[in-house]
């Protein structure tokens, strides 16, 4: 029915509606790729590096921050903010390693993404009513103990349709970070953590790619970037207004919807 071109523009746009959004991108590609049948180890290596797409969109949307760190390394500034960046970072890769194997074996499947989405979206709904008070408006601002408080909270997206925006912004917003703050620590902490998980599930995959699939991944990347740069743009000027509860509703409704069409 979809040629593999097709899938690979269907795929890209979803990776970059959801990467950044508290949805869970991995969630939603597992069930798009079940849908489309779309599901070979081929398949599952192309999931993985169309988020490099969205990573770049990333960079790309606030490379003024990004370049002005590389530059003021040695400043307390930035030393401050890429240390805490790495304390965020560090306790994904420990439990990453730890877990990773066991993960890609029993988990990714609709029926447990689909639990993780409904779970999710009753965590953020309760977050947001059990916060009062928000104490950091600006991510240089963010203290060592709230970086790896924030870290500890995306070790939870490990588990497939959490959703490693979910969990790290909720995680800031529990540790005091004001909306936006807590969106675009996320936004910098995905950088180096799916450059990171991206490398590794690549390198372990790469072995079984032809030269005929360079086409079908490049479209799904460059579909990922234009996505995921849109939505960028378009969350930071919603979370500015908008609490989450919208996205709480529409994970439980996914998630009851996926149950009942996989159960």
């Amino acid at each position: 029915m979809f040629s593999d071109v097709s899938k690979a523009i269907i795929l890209g746009v979803v990776e970059g509606i959801t990467e950044f959004l508290p949805v869970s991108s991995t969630g939603h590609l597992i069930l798009a790729g079940d849908v489309l049948g779309f599901t070979s180890e081929t398949a599952k290596t192309f999931e993985v590096f169309i988020q490099l797409g969205a990573i770049l969109a990333v960079v790309w949307m606030y490379r003024e921050k990004v370049s002005s760190s590389f530059r003021g390394i040695g400043t307390e500034k930035t030393n401050r903010f890429l240390l805490n960046l790495l304390i965020a970072f560090l306790p994904a890769v420990f439990f990453g390693l730890l877990t990773h194997s066991f993960i890609k074996r029993h988990l990714f499947n609709p029926v447990t993404v689909a639990f993780a989405l409904i779970g999710g979206g009753i965590a953020i709904f309760v977050i947001e009513r059990v916060i009062k008070k928000s104490v950091v408006k600006d991510v240089d601002d963010v203290s060592f103990k709230q970086a790896f408080g924030i870290g500890m909270a995306q070790t939870l997206s490990l588990f497939p349709g959490v959703s490693r925006a979910g969990a790290t912004i909720m995680g800031a917003m529990c540790f005091g970070l004001e909306r936006k703050a807590a969106t675009e620590f996320s936004f910098f902490l995905a950088i180096p953590t799916m450059f990171a998980a991206t490398s590794y599930d690549l390198l372990k995959s790469l072995h079984g790619l032809t030269a005929g699939d360079l086409p079908v991944f490049a479209v799904g990347f460059v579909v990922s970037f234009f996505s995921a740069l849109f939505v960028i743009r378009a969350f930071i000027g919603f979370v500015t207004r908008h609490t989450f509860d919208s996205f709480a509703v529409y994970r439980v409704v996914f998630g009851v919807a996926v149950l009942f069409y996989y159960m």
